[in-house]
């Protein structure tokens, strides 16, 4: 069975890619972050997912990017956006994006691998959600696998590490209906960039999640504080 290490943030489009990555055959290491995020929510969720598939081993890594104080997810003194049409988010680059944080979990993630020897990296990276993030687009991951080729021992010796980004090219509604057809645990899973007993439904996040369940067909079993 060849091994993978997943990233798990504990959102749904994480969670989907790994259960895309278990029904594939891999052996999945669970990675996660504490990075300074506003809440530790998603990685209880991520905790819950990892509980329902029955692995044992989940690594969280603390890593302190607090310091990235630009972004909303890291600095508590700017707002969270609320309220905003598609034609917003798709707009710029918005405020819940942390400086190079792909590319920093990514590297942790080589590391792991070339640790546990896994040949694959899986993230639920997605380039169509409106999200605008640089570190979301094919072309990133087409040069980050280029660095891992040149960078590391597995890289050297012939074998590199291969980012998987499964989800990459889907729509919101597409991912969740993948995530229905391999039962992976979507109630389990929390996207909302607050924190809190419910999701907020007025963040770019929740917006996008229920647009996305709405039109598979499907009502998100995630409670809400706000549902349009």
């Amino acid at each position: 069975m060849p091994r993978a290490v997943s990233l798990l943030s504990g959102g749904l489009d994480s969670t989907v890619t790994m259960a895309k990555a278990i029904s594939m055959g891999y052996d999945v290491l669970p990675l996660s972050f504490r990075y300074g995020q506003r809440h530790s929510r998603e990685l209880e969720a991520a905790k819950a997912v990892c509980h329902h598939y029955g692995i044992r081993r989940h690594i969280v890594v603390d890593l302190d990017l607090s310091s990235f104080d630009t972004s909303a997810l890291t600095s508590k003194k700017v707002e969270v956006p609320k309220d905003r049409s598609l034609e917003e988010m798709g707009a710029d680059i918005p405020v819940t994006y942390v400086p190079a944080r792909n590319m920093i979990f990514l590297s942790v993630a080589a590391g792991l691998c070339e640790t546990v020897g896994a040949g694959s990296i899986f993230i639920g990276a997605n380039a169509l959600d409106y999200s605008g993030y640089p570190d979301c687009r094919p072309e990133f991951f087409q040069a980050f696998e280029r660095v891992l080729e040149v960078g590391t021992k597995a890289g050297v010796e012939g074998t590199p590490i291969r980012v998987q980004a499964p989800i990459l090219r889907m729509s919101k509604s597409d991912i969740v209906r993948l995530g229905k057809e391999l039962k992976a645990p979507l109630h389990l899973t929390w996207s909302c960039y607050q924190g809190g007993e419910r999701a907020c439904g007025r963040c770019d996040s929740c917006l996008l999640r229920l647009k996305g369940f709405k039109e598979a067909g499907y009502e998100d079993e995630v409670p809400y504080e706000v549902l349009r």
